[in-house]
């Protein structure tokens, strides 16, 4: 028999109070450094923007260690937002973009004295946006995503 009235919504208070703790947990986002000889994952809270990073080691003796670096200065949680993460092409690069998605903000995460740090979150400014676009390279072709040749 199901119940009716008021005791129909209790129940179903009930039922839902239940679900909230894991309806409302925080999911995260995972990147890889962009560095192809750095073997580091960086984590990222999608509504917090709080950054962290792990990465493999080597450890006499054992199989390997995880080593996880936590939220230094400026990578701790920000204000609410949808945040994620965006490696550059660049070979050569540990760090990471951390950007909102709702305010286009981004800064820039890396590991530095074992704790991951971001640069302020930052827009680029009205007038540098209402510019013209710059001139593309030459031997390149606008859109291609080209990244600039090493010497």
């Amino acid at each position: 028999m199901r119940p009716f009235g008021p005791a129909a919504f209790i129940s179903a208070a009930l039922a839902l109070g239940g679900l909230s703790g894991p309806v409302l947990a925080a999911s995260y986002d995972f990147v890889p450094a962009p560095q192809t000889d750095l073997n580091r994952i960086y984590r990222i809270d999608r509504i917090t923007g709080e950054v962290s990073s792990c990465q493999y080691g080597l450890q006499e003796g054992t199989i390997g260690v995880t080593l996880c670096f936590s939220a230094g200065e400026g990578a701790g949680a920000q204000t609410p937002g949808e945040y994620g993460l965006v490696a550059s092409r660049h070979e050569r690069e540990g760090g990471v973009f951390r950007v909102n998605f709702r305010t286009g903000q981004m800064s820039i995460c890396y590991v530095f004295d074992e704790r991951v740090v971001c640069t302020p979150q930052t827009t680029p400014s009205p007038a540098a946006s209402s510019a013209a676009p710059p001139a593309a390279t030459p031997s390149v072709s606008p859109g291609t995503g080209a990244s600039p040749q090493r010497p």
